[in-house]
């Protein structure tokens, strides 16, 4: 099979896919022509030739759309060394929240509305128990990143949440937690549960909301009405994911959920002319692996559900690590720890120094002589998709 099965997916049936009046976004649109040209050379080239034998080699250019399942290895690596470098002395903890599907009609037709509004509660009700003095009395470090599948590539929105176990207090000093969790998980659920729930009927009742056909029946009143208090009587499950007592592992373990898509060509297990097969995790933790087989166009389908709106910022920074006070925060906590436990190991380096050190590729190695005497003649570019 193909190093890029995904790609052939959208080779075989895409064009039948646009024929059977799919309904698509142009974001959507846009994904799915980034899948078709990248790596097929229409993007252009990267040549290179060897000095010692004359061998030439021509390197196809990806896409580097954030939606492409090839395309996101390198940007994962250059974000989590990033990040290593403002990793603090202290515990890190894993949250994850989870909306009630039965939103998920009112969530996808409003998705940068809605999709804003998970980040801002997650990020106000973390914010504002860890401000108490209850819990841990300062202001911690949060990364959040947004998810909107599961294995089955369904629609299940959720946000992943790394926070760090220590803050600034207001007196700008650190305050920090034990190695467990510091906020009980029913105050995290309550809190999360009314906040988003008062701030969805605030955006309804200044009819900011759009209604689709599957849930048009929201736009009476009354129906509204019910349809708030059955999601105020439902259990909304909030949950700690992982502890993290060794610091930069915190980083290195969110890494796998940052530059994630709803799927990746490593888990297609084959690809036939109609179908294709999966493999899942199990449904329950201790579960075996299961393997999921859809039409290729249900595969599109959901795939597309998972593309985001055009510039919407999936991943998040709050707390001492929002943008605008980040640098003075970190050089405050570092100072005040006596060190910067962690710098970042690849700030500086080319594209050919990265990949000898991340994945020991070295492009300056002649697969025909095996001389390091590889030497890059030019790129080609072409538009993007």
């Amino acid at each position: 099979m193909s190093n890029l099965p995904i790609q052939k997916v959208w080779l075989d049936s895409y064009d039948d896919y646009c024929l059977s009046q799919q309904v698509q976004s142009p974001e959507q649109r846009k994904a799915s022509r980034a899948i078709l040209a990248c790596k097929s050379g229409g993007l252009g080239v990267n040549v290179s030739r060897c000095s010692e034998c004359g061998h030439m080699e021509f390197h196809n250019n990806s896409c580097r759309s954030r939606s492409c399942p090839n395309c996101q290895g390198v940007f994962k690596e250059l974000w989590v060394d990033q990040r290593r470098a403002e990793v603090i002395d202290s515990p890190y903890f894993h949250v994850v929240f989870t909306l009630p599907h039965e939103l998920n009609p009112l969530i996808y037709c409003n998705q940068r509305l809605l999709y804003g509004l998970l980040h801002q509660c997650c990020a106000q009700t973390l914010l504002e128990l860890s401000a108490d003095r209850h819990y841990l009395g300062a202001k911690p470090g949060i990364i959040q990143v947004l998810h909107t599948w599961n294995q089955e590539l369904d629609y299940h929105v959720h946000m992943h949440c790394i926070i760090s176990g220590g803050g600034l207090t207001p007196d700008r000093k650190i305050r920090k937690a034990s190695s467990a969790f510091f906020i009980p998980v029913y105050v995290l659920r309550d809190k999360f549960k009314g906040k988003y729930l008062a701030l969805l009927d605030s955006l309804y009742q200044q009819e900011k909301l759009v209604f689709s056909s599957s849930c048009h029946s929201l736009q009476d009143p009354r129906e509204w009405k019910r349809f708030k208090n059955s999601l105020y009587n439902k259990d909304w499950c909030p949950y700690i994911k992982e502890t993290f007592n060794g610091f930069g592992n915190a980083i290195e373990y969110l890494g796998r959920y940052t530059h994630r898509i709803a799927i990746s060509n490593n888990r297609i297990l084959s690809v036939s002319e109609t179908e294709v097969t999966f493999s899942a995790r199990g449904k329950k933790p201790g579960d075996p692996k299961r393997q999921i087989t859809l039409s290729h166009k249900e595969f599109i389908r959901r795939f597309l559900m998972h593309v985001l709106p055009s510039g919407f910022q999936k991943i998040r920074y709050y707390g001492f690590l929002n943008n605008r006070m980040k640098s003075r925060n970190l050089k405050l906590i570092f100072r005040i720890q006596g060190r910067q436990r962690f710098r970042q190991r690849y700030a500086g380096m080319s594209m050919a120094e990265l990949l000898k050190a991340v994945w020991n590729i070295d492009l300056s190695i002649c697969p025909e002589c095996g001389c390091a005497s590889m030497q890059q003649l030019g790129r080609s570019y072409a538009p993007s998709p």
